[in-house]
């Protein structure tokens, strides 16, 4: 028997009532294929009967879990709230200690698999979303993220940092947080320090999308399965996953399952930033910003560059120059740092980056990118300092610094952990 979980909320037509925005309901439904629906009223999140096992309409969970990430709109692509958040955590807390939960299996509705979470909620949604990561980075039970559709920022974090990332032909996976002035979290530091060469500097740096097959081949996905094929992939797991014993249900019974359906040697765009990995590589090593900036340049002025060369570059010149010269800042440093660090340290440091930004202590982009793009639209942020000659190491080293009190992320104490868990990606 497996479960089914919606975080869900009404839908656009029944967003105002009142004058209010009603909370979320959170269903549960139990069996691969059931209807049977067991309420658990408005803004519920703790949908447990017991201290590990959650029971649903009347019975325990399984052999496995399916868990579905729906958002309150279709417009809003499955973004993460506080509520979402929460249960979440809660249910990856509680299969851990499930001996009969063999695997999880998490996907979104729509045309999304999840594109972040709702920026509304501030530091609050940074520190659930970091904690979530954490349990997601963590998990010692197998995790299937099927990532068909648009994965962005939270849903990053939620996915990449897990064990299985299937990736489709319509995955569209984008970083673009330092355009909104703010900086790449979710355990960024760790997985992008982490791809090949200085590809993840400029993923983190850029925003660049990524297709599919170019997931596969730095190693954000684990695989490429046509979405075709999906719903075959899912029965298989599910139906094996249900006959096997706990101790054979391992990470290789996973993906051998997976590779099954998955697509071994797909092709890239010819057009794809990985065929430019020698020049990624030269540039984006660099120690600041400005370096990397002036090695781009440079580049484009050589004599040897053909027409599709030069548009790369200058389309790579113009996201650095249009993103926040603060956020361009922190972004290399925290991936920096994060080379030497385990994914606890990283999410720590990033929390206490978080802060900060989003407090407008220093700089005020964040608020202002948030106006330009996501408010007004008028997509011409007026970033201050305006320009990366203007901001000091001073300002920069005030967003590292550890925070006041109780202030620092507490992460959830995990047992029997590797010191690098997903260290290869």
């Amino acid at each position: 028997m497996a479960m089914l979980i919606d975080c869900e909320e009404e839908q656009e037509e029944q967003q105002q009532t009142n004058g209010r925005t009603p909370m979320p309901k959170c269903r549960i439904r139990t069996g691969s294929d059931s209807d049977s629906k067991a309420e658990f009223g408005s803004g519920s999140v703790t949908p447990f009967l017991g201290p590990s096992l959650p029971k649903c309409g009347g019975g325990l969970v399984q052999s496995q879990v399916r868990l579905f990430i729906s958002g309150p709109l279709p417009r809003q692509l499955n973004a993460l709230s506080l509520e979402m958040l929460s249960r979440l955590s809660q249910l990856f807390l509680a299969y851990e200690d499930d001996a009969n939960a063999k695997l999880i299996i998490l996907k979104g509705k729509g045309r999304a698999f999840c594109a972040g979470g709702n920026l509304k909620f501030g530091e609050k949604l940074g520190e659930k979303l970091l904690t979530l990561t954490y349990l997601v980075a963590t998990c010692s039970k197998p995790q299937v993220s099927i990532l068909n559709g648009i994965v962005m920022g939270g849903g990053v974090g939620i996915s990449v940092n897990g064990k299985f990332r299937v990736a489709t032909e319509n995955s569209n996976f984008a970083m673009p947080e330092n355009s909104l002035g703010l900086f790449p979290d979710v355990g960024s530091s760790y997985f992008l320090s982490r791809l090949p060469g200085f590809f993840g500097e400029y993923l983190g740096l850029t925003g660049a999308r990524l297709d599919g097959a170019e997931m596969l081949a730095c190693g954000l996905a684990t695989h490429l399965v046509p979405s075709a094929k999906l719903s075959l992939l899912e029965k298989a797991l599910i139906s094996r996953a249900a006959s096997a014993t706990s101790s054979s249900c391992g990470l290789a019974f996973i993906s051998a399952i997976i590779d099954e359906y998955s697509l071994q040697q797909p092709a890239l765009n010819e057009k794809s930033a990985l065929h430019k990995m020698d020049v990624i590589d030269k540039c984006f090593s660099r120690p600041t910003v400005e370096d990397i900036l002036s090695a781009l340049e440079k580049e484009i002025t050589t004599t040897d560059a053909n027409k599709a060369g030069d548009e790369w570059l200058a389309s790579t010149v113009r996201s650095l120059n249009k993103a926040s010269p603060m956020s361009l800042k922190i972004c290399l440093r925290s991936i920096r740092e994060g080379r030497v660090q385990a994914i606890a340290e990283c999410l720590i440091r990033e929390y206490r980056i978080d802060c900060p930004v989003m407090r407008g202590q220093i700089s005020k982009d964040f608020r202002e990118g948030c106006r330009a793009i996501l408010w007004d639209k008028d997509k011409k942020p007026k970033w201050k300092p305006s320009s990366l000659e203007l901001i000091t190491e001073h300002m920069v080293d005030h967003y590292f610094s550890r925070l006041d009190g109780d202030e620092e992320l507490k992460l959830p104490r995990r047992c029997n952990l590797n010191v690098f868990p997903n260290a290869k990606l």
